[in-house]
């Protein structure tokens, strides 16, 4: 039996799906939103307000630009992954499941 294009998950390193991705990408948002010097800077290179984060939250895209955040910093990966029980190279590859990932363009 075919499965619908649109119920179909991608499937990355250790069995991680689109689904776990965002909600590991979620975990990320509420790390950074737990201190105001990491927020703040969240902020600043996402170019929008907290409003605008909380309205967006659920959208994959903007989970994906929580990740690429996060990656610039490699201390940030380090400590996040430390503080959330997780290898520090599971970032990447939820990243790698959103869209936008890899100069993927999606209008």
């Amino acid at each position: 039996m075919l499965i619908p294009k649109t119920t179909r998950r991608r499937s990355g390193p250790g069995g991680m799906d689109a689904a776990a991705a965002e909600a590991l990408a979620l975990r990320a948002l509420a790390w950074i939103a737990a201190d105001d010097d990491r927020l703040m800077r969240f902020l600043a290179l996402a170019g929008i307000g907290l409003d605008e984060v909380r309205a967006r939250a659920a959208s994959p895209a903007f989970l994906g630009g929580v990740l690429d955040c996060l990656l610039g910093d490699e201390g940030w990966v380090v400590e996040f992954a430390r503080e959330a029980g997780i290898e520090p190279a599971m970032p990447a590859a939820a990243r790698r499941l959103l869209p936008g990932a890899g100069g993927e363009f999606s209008p």
